[in-house]
């Protein structure tokens, strides 16, 4: 159970229920490792990380409490209420909301009636592709036209609309990953998150990898593609939450291989800015570039990155950061 800052003036208090609600396990998935838990969380329990927010002064207005780590509309109804009628108790003196996590093959009417009027703000359905047949090689046990489904109806109820997606799993492309976004974008969520595939002991995508039957993409390739794929939300208004699991020692120690760096995001946006300054650029040999305060750290690139790059190829780059300045970035002559 945890605080997460998803974005500025936003938190979700974490509280997982792994795998109660999954059908199925997935050939990526090794929840116990991914959310470092086994403990299945009770009333009394989402009451204790609700008070312990209060008592350490959390913004409570606006933070949600969000039920991650499994299938939470597949749990026991009895269950899923138990917890629910909890957390709107707080919701009652203050919290912003309750977001819940789910598979898009566990949306109904039923479902949603239930969650809300429970007080829940905000669905988020792991798609994680929109191809069929990747969907089927990683036994995802739903299909495309189930996150369509599901999306639709879920924004029918008015709920907030989260979608996940995952790059690099056994079957996909850069090509299928992409596109995989843009029918993603097309059903207008209002936030996605983007994980690129983590290979994790004892899980199959585990075993296709030792073997030899599954190669992940290289960090390179997917921090390109992830600097494609925020171009691609955010032009259309699309906020991504999340980009690439969270620093964890149980990942890190239980990974046979994949797309991880503690700092994903980080790599990520570096490159946008990258991007950003090539396309400013002339013949010239030395640059300087104003940006804003905010947004210095993502024009220089992780530990620098991008004044080395440039340096390689013969360019000398200065960044200097402009209060006054309104754009991420600007050339000086």
């Amino acid at each position: 159970m945890s605080t997460d800052m998803r974005q500025r003036n936003h938190a979700n208090l974490s509280i997982f229920v792994p795998h109660v609600g999954c059908p199925h396990k997935c050939s990526f998935c090794n929840q116990n490792t991914i959310t470092g838990q086994t403990f299945i969380p009770h009333a009394q329990d989402v009451k204790d990380v609700c008070e312990k927010a209060i008592s350490d002064g959390v913004d409570v207005t606006s933070t949600e409490i969000a039920f991650f780590g499994g299938s939470f509309t597949a749990i026991p109804c009895n269950y899923m209420v138990e917890l629910l009628e909890t957390a709107r108790r707080y919701v009652r003196i203050g919290f912003k909301g309750i977001r819940v996590s789910t598979r898009p093959d566990a949306i109904s009417h039923e479902i949603l009636s239930t969650l809300y009027r429970h007080g829940v703000t905000t669905i988020e359905l792991g798609a994680q592709s929109m191809f069929d047949d990747v969907l089927s090689l990683n036994e995802r046990g739903h299909t495309a036209s189930d996150v369509v489904n599901a999306s639709k109806l879920i924004k029918q109820y008015g709920f907030n609309l989260g979608l996940q997606m995952m790059l690099g799993l056994y079957g996909s492309t850069p090509e299928k990953d992409y596109e995989t976004a843009l029918r993603i974008a097309e059903l207008e969520p209002s936030e996605v998150r983007i994980y690129p595939t983590v290979v994790l002991k004892d899980t199959k995508l585990g075993e296709f990898y030792t073997e030899g039957k599954y190669k992940t993409y290289e960090l390179s390739e997917a921090v390109e593609l992830s600097a494609k794929l925020l171009d691609l939300f955010e032009s259309l208004g699309i906020t991504v939450i999340k980009l690439g699991l969270h620093s964890s020692t149980d990942v890190e120690e239980s990974m046979l291989g994949g797309i991880y760096h503690p700092a994903f995001r980080e790599l990520c946006e570096g490159i946008r800015a990258r991007n950003a300054m090539e396309k400013l650029m002339g013949d010239g040999a030395s640059y300087t570039f104003t940006v804003r305060p905010d947004y210095l750290s993502k024009a220089l690139g992780h530990k620098k990155s991008n004044i080395e790059y440039f340096h390689e190829k013969g360019i000398e780059v200065t960044i200097k950061p402009d209060p006054s300045q309104v754009e991420n970035i600007l050339i000086k002559e």
